[in-house]
């Protein structure tokens, strides 16, 4: 959830960890700081705030030096303040920065302070500092220190470490936390995330679990957790710089809703080219598929219920048992083992700590056929898993994940199509049918942000009230819990997801003039059965905001408002329904006037429990 920056170069780094801080502030996080090597001393600027405010408290002090770490910090042990921002020093010989949660922190600080160590923060970081510190004073050597240190600690962590003395280093470690190295000409960069060190370099190099490196100018040497040197592959990274930039839009996440049409093409270009083949997941998918009787799929937030959509699918046309699980609930159940169950898992990032938790923990019960869909190339999930689809959003910058969520689908509707026709569920008409709608997709996308002007109305009707809430049935249901996700996440209006045929079993008695009830209502099998629960609303005086299809009929009144999407367009009808309700979240948030784009209390990439 944090972000890490470091570099070691032959001329001043601070202008590169600063620019790395700020193009990791889409992470989410509430204080920053850096650290350089300068004049024989650690100098250190943090601040709460944006980074920004500590980039200005940086110039004040003049900063400069070839060796420096830099962080953004999303509070966990200790509060928004500045003594708990990173870096943090040690007996202003070690400085570290940290992602990550070390659960035997509290064992380590008091032996620690038996040591004569005094703690100047409440995190867990300041444990590392000085515990790297300890080991140093005994041995004098920076790599031997941070692999003993490491070896003592319980927990998550990403690390980057300097001292006083050496430098010519920089040290970093990770388990369980994302981190890369970035590999330059006569200089070398650390960061969390590709994002960071894009505009230095885009060759990269991934650490693996239990992995400590030493960077120099000119050199980086990798050892595995059993101390052994090792060689990691090198990487050019595909991320455009302009991904990572605004352009014309007022806020990235309005840039990413407006993307989506080129997003589903790109994502969708592979599987018109291969048609439904299992090879689409990876040379042995065929193999893997015929041996599976049953489908899992375990995610966390949008991603969960873009696996919920899929479960729709994967039963009602591949004719598979599916179950979806919520992964920080899965990870933490005694679950019936079943080796013949495929294992999906779902990441945006490829970095989501309860995911990457849950898929260790089914393998742990002899689940080895595993899939990843995810949008980053060579992250930890899908190294982890025996397949992969790559999703080709590009960089998604904004916390409320959106052409993130709707490539997902076209992955799941790929993963759908598969297992159909490898079980003779899916003959070459139908299949030719399914390839016409996702040909036609992303134009069907495009006509429904074109009603963006009619939403943003809708919008400003929900920017005065306090809850909401949001129907759908059958597929369309995980979208109606989407939408009040989006809601909740960037205009703090409290918003509920059911679906409609439970409204009178209980979210009724929540209807009135101040609840405003989206309905997602195309016009499928189940259209009448929505009109029913309509009226159940209108009979409560509720205020009714419908997203229709072009040839659905409904009559609008002054507590019935509708806009219809384009035509109804089949079994990928959920794909086009999201976009609305994208757009009603991002406008009643702009009416709010809330931080769009970075909400409070929430990051990007959940690398935490």
């Amino acid at each position: 959830m944090c972000g890490i920056v470091g570099a070691i170069a032959k001329q001043n780094v601070v202008p590169m960890l600063v620019d790395g801080l700020k193009r990791l502030e889409y992470r989410g996080y509430d204080s920053s700081g850096i650290a350089v090597l300068e004049g024989g001393d650690i100098k250190r600027a943090r601040r709460t705030g944006r980074v920004a405010e500590m980039e200005a408290a940086a110039q004040a002090m003049n900063l400069n030096g070839l060796l420096g770490i830099g962080h953004t910090r999303w509070a966990t042990h200790g509060g928004v303040t500045e003594p708990n921002a990173h870096p943090h020093i040690s007996g202003g010989l070690v400085a570290v920065v940290h992602n990550g949660i070390i659960e035997n922190h509290d064992e380590k600080r008091a032996e620690l302070k038996l040591a004569g160590y005094a703690f100047e923060s409440q995190t867990d970081t300041e444990v590392i500092a000085h515990l790297i510190h300890h080991h140093y004073k005994q041995n004098g050597d920076l790599l031997t220190s941070v692999k003993g240190a490491v070896k003592e600690l319980v927990g998550a962590y990403a690390i980057a470490v300097i001292a006083v003395d050496k430098p010519d280093e920089l040290i970093v470690a990770r388990m369980g936390c994302p981190l890369l190295i970035g590999l330059g000409e006569g200089e070398n960069f650390i960061a969390s995330d590709v994002s960071a060190v894009i505009s230095q370099t885009r060759k990269v190099m991934y650490l693996e679990e239990g992995d400590v490196a030493k960077l120099t100018r000119s050199s980086v040497t990798v050892y595995d957790g059993k101390d052994s040197k090792v060689e990691r592959d090198v990487h050019v990274s595909d991320v455009s710089l302009a991904s990572l930039e605004l352009g014309p839009f007022s806020h990235f996440m309005q840039k990413e809703i407006h993307e989506q049409p080129k997003a589903l093409a790109d994502t969708i270009e592979p599987i018109l080219t291969h048609r439904f083949k299992a090879e689409l997941f990876g040379a042995n998918a065929e193999e893997v598929f015929s041996n599976i009787d049953s489908v899992q799929i375990i995610a966390c937030g949008t991603s969960f219920y873009a696996g919920s959509v899929a479960r729709y699918w994967i039963e009602s046309i591949a004719g598979i048992p599916c179950n979806v699980d919520i992964a920080s609930e899965y990870r933490y159940r005694d679950v019936a083992a079943n080796p013949r169950q495929l294992i999906v898992t779902i990441s945006q990032s490829g970095e989501t700590l309860d995911t990457m938790e849950a898929l260790k923990y089914a393998k742990s019960y002899g689940c080895e056929q595993t899939l990843s869909i995810c949008n980053v190339r060579e992250s930890a999930i899908p190294r982890a898993s025996k397949l992969v689809f790559y999703t080709r959003a590009g960089a998604e910058i904004g916390v409320a994940s959106t052409k993130a969520f709707t490539t997902q689908l076209i992955a799941l509707f790929a993963l759908t199509g598969v297992l159909a026709k490898l079980r003779g569920r899916l003959n070459d008409e139908k299949e030719a049918e399914y390839l016409d709608s996702l040909r036609h997709l992303p134009g069907s996308v495009q006509h429904a942000l074109n009603l963006e002007p009619q939403i943003q109305r809708w919008a400003n009707k929900f920017a005065g009230k306090e809850h909401a809430l949001f129907l759908g049935r059958g597929v369309h249901y995980p979208i109606a819990l989407e939408g009040a996700l989006k809601l909740k996440e960037i205009s703090y209006i409290h918003a509920e997801a059911y679906p409609a045929g439970e409204l009178k079993h209980g979210p009724l008695a929540l209807v009135d003039s101040n609840m405003p009830v989206v309905v997602i209502s195309p016009n499928d099998n189940l259209l009448e059965k929505v009109k029913s629960n309509i009226q159940e609303v209108r009979a409560r005086g509720g205020e009714i905001f419908a997203f229709a299809d072009l040839d659905s009929h409904f009559g609008e009144s002054d507590i019935v408002h509708v806009i219809r999407t384009p035509r109804h367009v089949g079994v990928l009808s959920p794909v086009v329904h999201t976009i609305p309700v994208q757009l009603l979240a991002y406008h009643a948030a702009l009416a709010r006037g809330t931080d769009v784009d970075k909400p409070r209390n929430l990051a990007k990439s959940v690398t935490v429990e």
